[in-house]
């Protein structure tokens, strides 16, 4: 059996379960592996047959042997009683699911589907990010890959689909599929995410309304935009970097590197790093993120710990600050984030908040809410790979507890919109523009709504009110990390 490999996972959540609703259909998210390595212990050992009683058998011990709520695993649960690997699963990790400790963090995969992502950002669809307005009915584009066909189609951030069909005399209109199917028809009427699905759907944006047909396609997530992933912005005679990393892959390194690189060529040390609809990944990246932004760390200057159940203490890490040749020395930094932003991104956010305090802020909405991550384990006659939460992370301050975001953690966050009607980027653009203000010197009054008690209500506003990433009930392992890609 292949060794685990550690990760963090996206995860993201929407109010009504519409992001990332895989697995019981709850929130699910994957990750690949990292540069943590636990040696296993003799079992759990696959067996030949891939069976469901084989597969069942396999993700209990596992559980058993890894999970990072050993306390928290249901006893007496009868395999028999469920006709899946991911039901059973389910069930035996209720009790810590019930505590918010596990929200559907641990879960099945295929091995060849998620290494193509974690290594290339391979992936099949469309080529965007699609969200939900309950209020208006509306869905509309977040993002737009570069190189997919959505884009290449004419189809950005800010476009609205109003319709769905495979032809002109079978289009429905999104009011009506939702009436008659919930969210979930909006889904069903894309279709699956295959290689040449073709779909009709009448679109709306600043050209107007049109019909456009789209073939789904493979292509490969780039992890920072060309268009506006990475970019000096300047302003009242100051200059801001600004860096929206989409995902926590290993082909991203090298483009943070040169971000950063023109970064501290130019002498930024002002940084806008926007992780809105970041769900997570490797933290192997999160670690280079953070050695890139530590460049007047010292090295005994802790960055992220993370750490096991007692029975696997020794596989413990500490990462202390390691600057690179293209690391700067943040004098400000504003995170944009979101519901979306989860996981290998709170990592980021939260190891730097010891070392910058009231000189970072969090702007836009709360964060997801998930300070543990998984290893993975493989049955791999099978193309099997089982993610399970095994460790928790925590920063120079210790562990971590922000299971309900991070906004508790941050005093002086400031509540934003995630405007669709600018590119990101864009400092037009609502959240763009509130971290601008604070780089800049201005103060923000606007708090991040929290589930903190501890502090007064009146402190706080919530974020305008934001559509909600759509997620197909079964996600593919980049929909894991990419909530509302399609």
């Amino acid at each position: 059996m292949a060794k685990p490999r550690v990760s963090l996972t996206a995860l993201t959540m929407a109010a009504l379960m519409l992001a990332s609703c895989g697995g019981g259909g709850g929130s699910t998210a994957g990750s690949g592996p990292v540069t943590v390595t636990p040696t296993p212990s003799p079992t759990p050992t696959p067996t030949a047959s891939c069976g469901l009683s084989a597969q069942q058998a396999f993700a209990k011990s596992v559980i058993d042997e890894w999970y990072l709520f050993p306390n928290d695993v249901a006893t007496n649960v009868n395999p028999a009683s469920y006709s899946t690997v991911q039901d059973y699963i389910d069930a035996l990790v209720a009790p810590a699911r019930a505590q918010s400790k596990d929200r559907y963090f641990t879960y099945v995969t295929s091995i060849a589907e998620e290494e193509a992502y974690y290594s290339s950002g391979s992936s099949a669809g469309f080529g965007v990010r699609l969200t939900y307005d309950p209020s208006t009915q509306r869905v509309i584009i977040a993002e737009a890959y570069e190189g997919a066909p959505a884009l290449a189609a004419g189809i950005d951030r800010g476009t609205q689909i109003l319709a769905i069909g495979t032809s002109a005399a079978n289009l429905r209109s999104v009011a009506d599929i939702v009436a008659s199917e919930g969210t979930a028809g909006i889904t069903n009427a894309l279709g699956p995410s295959d290689p040449g699905v073709t779909r009709l759907l009448r679109i709306s944006d600043a050209g107007g309304t049109r019909d456009v047909s789209v073939t789904k396609a493979d292509y490969n997530i780039d992890p920072v935009s060309d268009r506006y992933g990475a970019k000096v912005i300047t302003e009242g005679g100051q200059s801001y970097g600004y860096i929206n990393l989409r995902t926590f892959i290993s082909s991203a390194d090298d483009q943070l590197k040169d971000a950063f690189l023109n970064f501290h060529n130019q002498g930024i040390t002002n940084v806008v790093v926007d992780l809105r609809y970041n769900g997570g990944g490797l933290v192997a990246t999160a670690e280079l993120f953070g050695d890139l932004l530590g460049r007047n760390r010292a090295a005994s200057d802790v960055f992220s710990r993370t750490s096991f159940r007692a029975s696997k203490s020794a596989n413990d890490k500490t990462h202390n600050f390691t600057p690179t040749a293209q690391s700067i020395a943040p004098t400000r930094i504003a995170f944009i984030g979101t519901g979306s932003t989860a996981s290998a991104s709170e990592l980021v956010i939260n190891g730097m908040l010891p070392w910058l305090g009231t000189n970072m802020t969090l702007v836009g909405s709360n964060t997801y809410g998930k300070p543990v991550g998984q290893i993975a384990l493989d049955k791999s006659e099978c193309d099997e790979r089982m993610r399970v939460i095994a460790f928790s992370t925590g920063n120079a301050s210790g562990p971590s507890d922000y299971f309900t975001g991070l906004a508790p953690k941050i005093a002086n966050s400031c509540a934003a919109a995630d405007d669709l009607d600018y590119p990101l980027g864009d400092v037009r653009e609502a959240s763009v523009r509130a971290a601008i203000d604070f780089l800049s010197g201005q103060s923000c009054t606007a708090r991040i709504a929290s589930a903190s008690a501890g502090i007064a209500a009146r402190s706080f506003a919530a974020a305008p009110a934001a559509p909600e990433m759509l997620m197909p009930a079964d996600p593919r392992a980049a929909q894991r990390e990419l909530p509302g890609l399609f």
